[in-house]
């Protein structure tokens, strides 16, 4: 008889304790780069997020994202395990096990990766969207695009190791470690998606939107990086070496990256921004994320000092290219996803191309992030027409006076 390991089960509940935080650690990230009129509604858009898929989760979604029964590959049946039925106690009336991790503690865990994904996405709507309408997409969308791609990557769908992408290559299997695909470009395509249909805010190109609170920003920049040790040690699936390697390849990767980033800035523009930093840290971990399990400490540096300058590169084509991402969450979460997905192809300890293991492993990478950049595109497409009718957008009068006092009837400050 299985007996329950007390050592992982308490691993696995404080990891997924440090996950939660990262999405009240988003809001602050996100209300501190707001304007003063708009921080209350951008933070609640990460707060109304913990309501809708908190509850979704439980309902039908850990049910889609690792039934046995999997509909071609694509997600698991809603029905099998909905509400949790099944998930909790074995036939004899004991806590279900997994590897000695009671199921029930791993549904936490799992959770919490849906919640942030969802809220990821805000950062590219700030000061213009209906909040009912943002928690009606809220739903659909982690509904249709995430509970699919955690079931193709992580419950052994087609972008898994069981799937038609490790018989490409003899000895090379699909590796994201904590979500490269799941949650950042999975997010990011989403918040294009949205920023191309939705359009940009009423002053775009004329106003200047600076962040009204860096200190919140930065703030957010650090409780994003101490949840970040949950979400890639946690997905270890036990307090050993690998966690120890995840949680090392973090703190590197996130450190070159704020270096990568200022570096940028400092040529660029002629200073080193508290911004940048902040924004370094989310870059580095964002590219870390896939990779975590699978290189060096040493190939980390140089993952996450690409991916700071990359994404401080990318965050300025919007203006080139006209759509308002407002906080950057295609330049950074995409950008860096994608290098960190990539990556693996180059740095993978045993099977990446600088460490002798050929070509294989980055076709493979290329193959899976292409394959995750179509399928969120088509389902955020479809949703986002699909609540149109709801209408996506506040007046541009009430845009001027402020999405806090026209959707919330608050304001973040009392300066009278």
């Amino acid at each position: 008889m299985e007996e329950i390991n007390y050592g992982t089960t308490a691993w696995m509940l404080v990891s997924a304790s440090l996950v939660l935080l990262m999405t009240p650690g988003l809001a602050f990230f996100y209300g501190g780069m707001s304007r003063q009129k708009s921080v209350l509604n951008m933070m609640m858009m990460s707060f109304g997020t913990l309501g809708v898929v908190g509850v979704i989760y439980v309902l039908w979604g850990w049910s889609m994202s690792y039934a046995e029964e999997s509909i071609g590959g694509i997600f698991g049946n809603p029905f099998e395990q909905f509400g949790l039925n099944g998930a909790i106690y074995d036939s004899a009336g004991e806590y279900l096990l997994d590897g000695g991790l009671p199921v029930i503690v791993d549904v936490g865990f799992q959770a919490t990766f849906a919640i942030i994904t969802v809220a990821l996405i805000s950062g590219a709507l700030a000061e213009r969207v209906k909040f009912g309408t943002w928690l009606t997409f809220a739903a659909l969308w982690v509904t249709f695009a995430f509970f699919p791609m955690a079931h193709m990557v992580w419950g052994g769908g087609l972008l898994s190791e069981d799937g038609p992408f490790s018989d490409l290559f003899e000895g090379i299997e699909p590796i994201d470690f904590a979500g490269g695909t799941v949650v950042h470009i999975n997010a990011g395509v989403a918040a294009l998606v949205l920023a191309l249909i939705i359009g940009k805010r009423a002053g775009f190109g004329k106003t200047a939107y600076r962040p009204h609170n860096l200190p919140f920003v930065m703030l957010g920049a650090a409780l994003l990086w101490f949840g970040w040790f949950g979400f890639n040690a946690g997905s270890a699936y036990a307090a050993d070496g690998e966690a120890g390697l995840a949680w090392v390849n973090t703190t590197t990767a996130t450190a070159a990256a704020i270096l990568g980033w200022l570096l940028v800035e400092r040529i660029r523009d002629g200073k080193a921004t508290s911004l940048g930093a902040a924004s370094g840290i989310v870059a580095g971990l964002v590219a870390i994320t896939p990779a975590a399990g699978s290189i060096s400490p040493v190939g980390s540096i140089a993952l996450g000092a690409i991916a700071g300058a990359l994404s401080a590169l990318a965050v300025g084509l919007k203006f080139k290219f006209g759509y308002d991402d407002s906080l950057d969450v295609v330049g950074v979460h995409l950008v860096a996803g994608l290098w960190g997905t990539v990556a693996i192809g180059f740095l993978a300890t045993e099977t990446g191309l600088f460490y002798g293991g050929g070509i294989g492993q980055f076709v493979v990478q290329a193959l899976i992030a292409l394959v995750a950049i179509v399928f969120a595109a088509v389902v955020t497409v479809i949703i986002a027409y699909m609540v149109m009718p709801l209408g996506w957008r506040i007046s541009d009068e009430d845009e001027h006076r402020g999405i806090d006092e026209v959707e919330h009837a608050e304001s973040a400050y009392d300066l009278a």
